[in-house]
């Protein structure tokens, strides 16, 4: 396994963590402290950069949609498909939206309806709070976000399979920047996007086994502490380790099949037993609010009026999307394979953009009618016992509570595992040595284990002591080199725009 290691790629990320795991245990209180204090310092002096970088990628993706690059098929003119057109979207649907499409598009709704932005001039509780929740939910879950995976994810797609340039977020800038980004600097860009996923990856996995415990915890007696975690954060990790080393074809896509048909009967269930006229009439009325709203919240840093709440959520949010992007980009572009550069963007944009406008009008549509209805029981849930609490309770208060309580952790299960594996699946291509487009997915299975184990370790040990707040803290700062790096990215896609001749050619 160490001949096929890239030594400076997965080193350094290991070491960060191993160093971030002893200064924890040795002085808990300075590491949550330097580590807020850091991401305040980031989110506060960065906001217009985050902000402006989402809008900005948006703009771009739509562009190249209608230009010429539409046209040009990934992989070549020959090119085949590695897999089927609803599978590939049943991939990327799962893989970016993960467990937290089940619990925050109820929750956060709520926080919203509660808590708007002073700013903005808008009374809590109100059927205006109500339209400015569905006009967030739209911008942090819509297109904008699925633009930040989409344009790294093309670029590299198109580097690594018609240009034939290595399995490195590097490769997408190399037609720019060329030789500077190259040898130990690629490996040095690498190592900083590998860094951001893992601790991402730790993060959310904290949140998945708390929220798991919490919903099993509903039909069997559990006491969270170290032995509980330990013994979900151990499962979920066999789980989508399996899954990633069994391969795209095997693993991944039927993991990701699963996952769909499970979130669309959670879907038609809420949708016929929820307040199904109130939905359909809040879902047309959020749609129309978050095109009015549109500019306005897309670039809104709370700068003038010293408003906290954009770096509370849509800059936090950015900031999230961007640490994740550059290594999730290149598992979509890797599968992207065979398709036109227009179809690309119709599956990792347009379809799963659609659906999350019917999942939020849905799952936010009936937090909101239900707390409107109920003289706010469920901020009060939210505030007493968290974002996994709160589903649940939706659940309880809809037909078969107990039944749909149990689907309902199945699901967020193997939500987490599809997202997981798929993330596991690019670490592993991206610290093997002299990874290519046809190489064997076998080669890098050892290394998806060790990073799987990694990972269940550092989630396991932090949110048993920091809490998975300190581990989200840390996860955070990877987003603005993580962002830097997808800018640098962007300019590769606008030189293919104006000279697409240019992808016929391989960059020295």
């Amino acid at each position: 396994m160490l001949k096929s290691l890239r030594p400076l790629v997965f080193f350094p990320t290991f070491l960060i963590l191993v160093g971030a795991l002893v200064f924890s245990l040795v002085d808990l209180d300075a590491f949550i402290g330097y580590t807020k204090s850091l991401n305040g310092v980031i989110l506060s002096n960065f906001s217009w950069l985050f902000s402006l970088g989402s809008f900005y990628l948006l703009v771009l993706i739509a562009l190249t949609y209608f230009s010429k690059l539409g046209n040009i098929r990934i992989g070549g003119d020959h090119s085949t498909p590695r897999i089927s057109k609803p599978r590939w979207f049943m991939i990327v649907l799962c893989t970016t939206l993960a467990v937290g499409v089940l619990f925050w598009t109820t929750a956060e709704p709520i926080y919203h309806l509660h808590s708007p932005p002073a700013s903005f001039g808008i009374e809590a509780g109100s059927a205006d709070a109500a339209l400015f929740a569905f006009s967030a939910m739209f911008l942090h879950w819509g297109p904008t976000p699925y633009a930040i995976y989409a344009v790294p994810a093309l670029i590299f797609a198109l580097a690594f399979y018609n240009l034939k340039m290595p399995f490195s977020i590097t490769s997408a800038m190399r037609p720019v920047l060329g030789k500077y980004v190259t040898g130990k600097m690629a490996d040095v860009i690498d190592a900083l996007a590998l860094y951001s996923l893992v601790v991402g990856m730790a993060s959310s996995l904290g949140t998945g086994a708390l929220t798991l415990l919490g919903g099993v915890s509903q039909f069997i007696p559990m006491e969270r502490n170290a032995l509980t975690l330990g013994i979900f954060i151990s499962l979920i990790v066999a789980t989508f380790v399996i899954s990633a080393a069994s391969g795209l074809t095997k693993g991944i896509a039927r993991l990701s099949a699963t996952n769909f048909w499970m979130l669309i009967a959670l879907f038609i269930f809420v949708f016929l037993c929820g307040p199904t006229v109130y939905i359909l009439a809040i879902g047309v009325e959020g749609v129309g609010a978050y095109l009015q709203d549109f500019f306005r919240l897309s670039l809104f840093t709370g700068q003038a009026a010293s408003d906290p709440w954009p770096q509370y959520w849509s800059v936090f949010y950015w900031a999230v999307w961007f640490a994740w992007a550059p290594i999730t980009a290149m598992f979509l572009g890797k599968i992207a394979r065979g398709y036109t550069v227009r179809e690309f963007i119709q599956v990792n944009v347009v379809y799963p953009s659609l659906f999350i406008l019917l999942w939020v009008s849905v799952f936010a549509g009936t937090a909101v009618y239900m707390d409107l209805h109920t003289d706010g029981s469920l901020y009060a849930v939210l505030n007493e016992g968290g974002i996994e609490q709160l589903l649940y309770h939706i659940f309880g208060e809809l037909p078969l509570g107990g039944l749909t309580s149990f689907f309902l952790v199945m699901i967020a299960f193997i939500s987490y595992v599809t997202a997981a594996d798929s993330s596991t699946d690019a670490i592993g291509d991206l610290c093997t040595k002299d990874f290519k487009s046809d190489s064997d997915e076998g080669a890098a299975l050892p290394i998806k284990v060790l990073w799987g184990v990694i990972i269940g370790l550092v989630a396991w040990i932090m949110v048993s002591t920091v809490g998975v707040d300190g581990v989200k803290q840390l996860s955070n700062l990877g987003g603005l080199p993580a962002t830097i790096i997808i800018l640098v990215c962007s300019l590769t896609l606008i030189h293919w725009l104006r000279n697409p001749e240019k992808l016929q050619q391989k960059p020295d």
